[in-house]
Formats: structure tokens, C-alpha cells, sequence
């Protein structure tokens, strides 16, 4: 098998699935007037996809283990290409929204079968002397870094898109870059055998209905559909203690750092898209950009996330992951100082290059920490949790920030609260990660796990 190609298609899904949580923002104007969309409504273009992704992803990453990872990676990119098609085509404002609905379906089925793969392909430990493959600590870090520049690329191809193309052209570009990724994968990567097992489907109605409430609740200003989205998940959490085959085994959640990657992602997750979300519109409706102007000028920010991703398994453990996480809140922080009449050089390039720091080491670290002594059989699992967690957070993140900055005019509102909400995620990384950490892991400098991701 070769690896690296392998990885690379893989990764190509990986990039798809995170570049269609962004690239519609800056054609969002665009859509709005093609389609009459109100404000609110608008804001349902980019969250339905997300909530749908997040909320299924891990019963994605059970049915992987269930029924083989390659099966239902081909599955979800199947029904992506398909959904992203509709979307393309959709005549109005209804079929769009149910189309991205359909588009996070299939992502939700496609990107934990496609890191549990990954896992496969790259054993644990550093590759052998002379291989030429690289090991899984820096496949990982390729994995990490489409993570964290799908989303800056998004914005990117969406501008240059929009313009060139029109809105449609943002969703049907999907279509042959998932259908490559699909092939490729079907070439370059063996069947894996299923785990078999039984999928909890009290688990699976549970979860996704109570998250699917609280995005609902926070978008709508709707206390009892609060209510009922923590009473539906504290049903969840009851039933996976109890149940024979759990969707989210506490086993999992005990192993190595499982759970405390997954908490600082969530909040990750708010931050990554509250930002894309804002910026292209604070760059066209209040500076007046153009979309190919608002997509270039996001070049800096994906360089710098690119490249900090790289160097991200250099960099010392725990302290490396919290001066990301600082960059990140100071970046942020600084463009809630940004002018109504700003300029590119003064208030965008700054903030710009340490958001990216941010991001790319971020992603990097805690993918690899959720997923760090994780055993072959819980791999798809472990995979569907950490991009659920990155998927709801930025799902009720979003949530938030359009309840609490509605227009464009209230960026200041929404750069600060993903600013304050990047310290929160520092505070969490530091406080649950542990105190000692090896390099290359996060894990403990004594742990005898600390080599498997290096």
C-alpha cells in the first residue's frame, strides 16, 4: 500500500469536509440577495451543515467500526457529492438549507471513517528507520493542518468563486473533489474488517435531538427548547452507562486524554467558526470589500496556519498548545479593536498572522491528543467524537454569536466573545491536560504511551 498517497486522498476528505463549514461565508451576501434571505435565515446556510455534521458524527464513527470504515467512508462521500450538487442547483431558500442539512449528513458519515483510516494506515509509533512513509505523529500533523486551513482556504476559494462564478459555484465545486477523494481512496486503501457490534440507536436519537435543541434554543431565543436539549442529553449520558453497547463507551472517555482534547475542542470549535463566519462579513459590509478582495485578503491567515501546523509536533507539549491558545485570544482580541474604516495593513494582517498561529498548532495538538492511546476498535469512535465536539461547538458557538452580534455592525460584539472564549479554552487546556507533557503527544514525559504519535 502507499502510504502517502493514501494519505493524501484521505486528507482530501478531511479538507472537504472542514473547507464546507467556511466556504459558503463570504458568498453569504451574494446568497442573500439571490435567494431573499433574511438575516436570520442566512445565518441557517452555514448552521445547518454544521449541526448536522456535529450532532452525527458520532453515530458516523460508530457505524465505521460497525460495518468497516472504507464501506462508510465511500458512503458518505457518496451522499456529500450528492447533497452538494443539490445544493448547487437549489432554486430556493428551503432546498438550499435542506441540502446543506444533507451535505453535513454525509460529512458526518465520511470524516470519522476517514480519520480511523488514517489511523489504520499509520500504525502507532515512529515509522521505521529508512521507511519512507511517515509516522503517524506527522501524518497526523498533515491531518491537523487540513483541519485548520480548510477553513481559511474556504473563504479563500469562496471569494475567488463567488466572483468569477456566482454563489452556486461554492457548493458545486464539492462534487469533483469529493469524487476524486472517494476513488483514490477505493484505489489506495484496503478494505478494513468491521468490528462488529450492536449500535445504540436510544444513543444516537438522544444525542443528536438534544444538541439539534440547544443550536435551536441559542438561535432562537427559545428557553424551553433549552430545557429540553440538556434533559435529552442528560438522558444520554444516563444511557451510555447503562447500555450493552454504548455510543460514546465511558472507556473511551478515560483513555489518555480522550476527554479533555474533547472539551478544549469544543470550544475550538466555537471559535474556528465564529470567526469565519464574521470576518468576511465585517471586511464587505463594513469595509466594502469586494469577494474576491474579502477571500484574498485571507491568504496571510492560511499561510500562517499551514505552517504552524507543520512546525506544531516541534513544539514543547503543554506550553506550546497554551502559547497557541494565547496567540489565538490576543488575535482575536485585537480585532475587536478593528475600525469601521479600517484597512487591510493596520487592522486585519496583525490579527491575522496570530489567529493562524493559533489555529494551526491548536488543531494539531488536540486532534492528536483525542485520539492518543485509543484502541484500533474504538478508532472510528474516537474520530466521530473529536469532530463532533469541534462540529457542535462551532454549531452553538455560531449560535451564540448571531444572537449576540445580529448584523455585521456588531463585530466588535462577536470578535470579543470568541476572544473570551479562546481564554476559556487556554484555561481548559491547561488545567485538564496535565502538568508534564511530552513533545511530539501531549502525553507525560513518563508514560509509556508517549511514543505512539510521535
Amino acid at each position: 500500500m502507499r502510504q502517502g498517497p493514501a494519505l493524501a486522498a484521505l486528507a482530501t476528505a478531511q479538507f472537504l469536509v472542514v473547507l464546507s463549514t467556511s466556504i459558503v461565508n463570504v458568498a453569504l451576501p451574494a446568497v442573500s440577495e439571490g435567494l431573499a434571505l433574511s438575516s436570520g435565515a442566512l445565518s441557517w446556510v452555514v448552521n445547518a451543515y454544521v449541526l448536522a455534521f456535529g450532532a452525527l458524527l458520532l453515530p458516523g464513527g460508530r457505524l465505521a467500526d460497525l460495518f468497516g470504515r472504507r464501506r462508510m467512508f465511500a458512503a458518505g462521500a457518496t451522499v456529500f457529492a450528492l447533497a452538494s450538487l443539490a445544493a448547487g442547483l437549489a432554486p430556493n431558500a428551503a432546498a438550499l438549507i435542506t441540502a446543506r442539512a444533507v451535505q453535513g449528513v454525509g460529512a458526518a458519515l465520511l470524516a470519522p471513517a476517514a480519520l480511523a483510516l488514517v489511523l489504520l494506515v499509520f500504525p502507532p509509533g515512529p515509522a521505521p528507520a529508512g521507511a519512507k512513509r511517515p509516522g503517524r505523529g506527522a501524518a497526523l500533523g498533515v491531518w491537523g493542518a487540513v483541519s485548520g486551513a480548510g477553513g481559511a482556504a474556504g473563504v479563500i476559494l469562496s471569494g475567488v468563486l463567488t466572483e468569477w462564478y456566482g454563489w452556486r459555484a461554492v457548493f458545486l465545486v464539492a462534487v469533483p473533489l469529493a469524487a476524486a477523494s472517494l476513488a483514490a481512496t477505493l484505489l489506495l486503501v484496503p478494505a478494513d474488517l468491521p468490528a462488529g457490534g450492536d449500535l445504540d440507536v436510544v444513543g444516537a436519537l438522544t444525542s443528536t435531538a438534544g444538541l439539534t435543541a440547544l443550536v435551536y434554543a441559542l438561535a432562537a431565543g427559545q428557553p424551553l427548547a433549552a430545557v429540553a436539549g440538556l434533559v435529552l442529553l442528560a438522558v444520554f449520558a444516563d444511557r451510555q452507562r447503562r447500555a450493552r453497547a454504548p455510543l460514546v463507551p465511558p472507556r473511551l472517555l478515560r483513555t489518555g486524554r480522550v476527554a479533555a482534547a474533547n472539551l478544549a475542542m469544543t470550544l475550538l470549535g466555537a471559535v474556528w467558526v465564529g470567526l469565519f463566519y464574521f470576518l468576511p462579513l465585517y471586511q464587505q459590509q463594513v469595509l466594502g470589500y469586494g469577494a474576491m478582495a474579502a477571500g484574498l485578503t485571507q491568504l496571510p491567515l492560511a499561510l500562517t496556519v499551514v505552517a504552524a501546523s507543520t512546525l506544531a509536533p516541534r513544539l514543547p507539549g503543554r506550553v506550546g498548545l497554551a502559547a497557541a491558545l494565547t496567540a489565538l485570544a490576543l488575535g482575536l482580541g485585537w480585532l475587536a479593536l478593528a475600525r469601521a474604516d479600517g484597512t487591510f495593513a493596520v487592522d486585519l494582517l496583525g490579527p491575522s498572522v496570530l489567529v493562524g498561529a493559533g489555529l494551526g498548532v491548536a488543531f494539531v495538538r488536540l486532534t492528536a491528543l483525542s485520539t492518543d492511546g485509543v484502541p484500533p476498535a474504538d478508532s472510528g469512535l474516537a474520530g466521530g467524537l473529536v469532530n463532533t465536539t469541534r462540529q457542535i461547538g462551532g454549531a452553538l458557538g455560531l449560535a451564540l454569536l448571531t444572537a449576540l452580534a445580529p448584523t455585521a455592525a456588531d463585530y466588535r460584539t462577536a470578535f470579543a466573545t470568541t476572544a473570551l472564549i479562546a481564554v476559556l479554552t487556554t484555561a481548559a487546556a491547561l488545567l485538564t491536560l496535565g502538568p508534564s507533557t511530552d513533545a511530539h503527544t501531549g502525553a507525560p514525559a513518563n508514560d509509556p504511551t508517549r511514543r505512539q504519535q510521535s
